[in-house]
C-alpha cells in the first residue's frame, strides 16, 4: 500500500488498523541536511539510508533511496509493526508552506518512511509513504546529497526486496520431517526412560526468491517441556537444513513435548510440537547395589548378625543365664 502528501482518509484509516499512523494530507517529510541536489527548494526530496537490520526484508547492503512523500509513525502499543525504513535524525514531518506552531507527528528516527506489519497468522502488509519512490523516474535516478557523491539510487532493488517479502517470496519458513529417538537407535514411539540420551531433529526450509531452500540459522532452539522447559538446547543445522540436538532426558517422569517455537523479525512464525512419554526405571533396571544405600545395607546385616548371636546364646547357654546371681539391692 502506498501513500503520498495527498493521502485520503480511507488510506489513513486502513493504515491505522495495522498500527501505522500516516500524517495529514499536505504534509511532507522534510530534511534540511539530507536532501538531494535536484530538490526544488522545499528540501522534501530526501536521500534515506536508515534501513532495518533484517536482511530478509531489504536485502544485503541496500543502497540509499530517494523519497518524496508523507511521513508515518508506528503505534507504540503494536509490537508487530516493523520499521523498514526510517528518516534521519534531522528530518521531520510538516507542511513546507506553513510555520511550525505545533509539534509534528514525528521527528528524527521515530519518523517512518516505509513500515511493515506481520500479523500473528503470518499475513504481511507494507505501507510506503511515497508514490514516487516506486516510479520509473526514481528507479533510474541517481542520489547525491549536498556533501556526498552521486550514486545510483537503490529504489528498484529496495522495492523488489520489500515486494518479495510482502508476497512471501522471501522469509517464509516451513518444517518437514520431525524425528526423535534414543541415541544409537532408530526413531520410534517407545517411551523414553529417565536419564536416557535422546536425539531430536527437524527439517526447516526457507522461501528465497520464490524457491524453497534449506534454512540456515544458529539461533533455532528446541525445548523439552513438561509445563515448564526442563531442557533448552540449540539445534545445529547441516547443509540440507536438518537441525539436530542431543541431550539427556531429565530425571523426572511424565508427559513431555519436543517444542520448536521460532519467532524472528521478518520470518514467518515457526511452531512444532511433538508429545512423548518419559517413564521411571522398572524394578529390574535399577543397579544391584546403590552406593548411597551402603549405610542401610550395613544396618540390615548388623541386625541379622545380632539376631544370630542372640539366638545362639539363648538356645545353648540359657542355663547359665538362669543361674546368674541376682545383684543385691
Amino acid at each position: 500500500m502506498t501513500a503520498s502528501n495527498k493521502v485520503g482518509e480511507p488510506i489513513r484509516e486502513i493504515a491505522a488498523e495495522i498500527g501505522v499512523e500516516i500524517d495529514e494530507a499536505g504534509t511532507s517529510v522534510i530534511d534540511h541536511m539530507n536532501y538531494d541536489v535536484t530538490d526544488e527548494g522545499d528540501h522534501d526530496l530526501i536521500v534515506a539510508d536508515d534501513f532495518t537490520k533484517t536482511k530478509v526484508i531489504v536485502g544485503d547492503s541496500p543502497a540509499p533511496v530517494l523519497f518524496k512523500g508523507v511521513g508515518m509513525a508506528a503505534d507504540s502499543d503494536n509490537p508487530l509493526v516493523i520499521d523498514i525504513l526510517k528518516a534521519s535524525q534531522t528530518a521531520y514531518s510538516h507542511s513546507p508552506d506553513q510555520d511550525i506552531l505545533e509539534y509534528p507527528l514525528a521527528i528524527g528516527s521515530s519518523l517512518l518512511l516505509v513500515a511493515g506489519m506481520q500479523a500473528r497468522n503470518n499475513a504481511r502488509v507494507v505501507v510506503l509513504g511515497s508514490h514516487d519512490m516506486i516510479s520509473d523516474a526514481f528507479y533510474n535516478a541517481k542520489t547525491q546529497t549536498v556533501m556526498g557523491d552521486a550514486k545510483e539510487a537503490g529504489n528498484r532493488a529496495f522495492a523488489s526486496a520489500v515486494t518479495d517479502w510482502a508476497l512471501k517470496r522471501n522469509g517464509d519458513l516451513r518444517f518437514g520431517a520431525v524425528k526423535h529417538n534414543k541415541v544409537g537407535e532408530e526413531p520410534s514411539d517407545v517411551a523414553y526412560r529417565i536419564t536416557d540420551d535422546a536425539e531430536y531433529s527437524i527439517t526447516i526450509e526457507e522461501m528465497q526468491s520464490g524457491k524453497w531452500v534449506p534454512f540456515q540459522a544458529k539461533d533455532v532452539q528446541m525445548e523439552f517441556v513438561r509445563i515448564d522447559p526442563f531442557v533448552r538446547a540449540f539445534l545445529v543445522p547441516d547443509a540440507a537444513g536438518v537441525f539436530k540436538a542431543t541431550f539427556k532426558v531429565p530425571d523426572v517422569y511424565g508427559v513431555f513435548q519436543f517444542k520448536v517455537n521460532y519467532d524472528r523479525t521478518g520470518y514467518t512464525h515457526l511452531y512444532s510440537t511433538t508429545q512423548v512419554s518419559v517413564r521411571p526405571f522398572r524394578h529390574t533396571e535399577y543397579e544391584r547395589f546403590i552406593p548411597s544405600a551402603y549405610p542401610y545395607y550395613a544396618s540390615a546385616f548388623s541386625m541379622m548378625g545380632g539376631l544370630i548371636v542372640f539366638s545362639f546364646i539363648f538356645l545353648y547357654h540359657y542355663r547359665l543365664l538362669i543361674h546368674l546371681p541376682v545383684p543385691s539391692g
